[in-house]
């Protein structure tokens, strides 16, 4: 399988438990002071419960944010369930 993101599977990234635990990635945010990148569920964040895991192990569980691979540094994409599409904004 080709590898889409700008960073490597194994590149650390921010996520929250409840995605670890199925809950649907609705916002990427790539940062660009660092090239980074956050998958989250679009909940209030409890920093309790963010992790950091490689960007491998998303793309393992969530294989549909592929479809954003391409989002630019100091972008964020949104969408609104599962399946639904992702629009693409300015990171405030």
């Amino acid at each position: 399988m080709e590898w889409k993101f700008d960073q490597a599977p194994n590149v650390a990234c921010i996520t929250s438990q409840a995605v670890l635990d199925g809950s649907p990635v609705l916002v990427v945010t790539h940062y660009s002071d660092d090239h980074s990148w956050a998958f989250l569920d679009g909940a209030e964040g409890d920093p309790a419960q963010a992790r950091v895991v490689s960007m491998g192990s998303i793309v393992r569980l969530h294989p549909d944010v592929e479809a954003v691979a391409d989002l630019l540094p100091g972008m964020n994409a949104v969408r609104s369930a599962a399946g639904a599409a992702w629009h693409r904004e300015a990171h405030a």
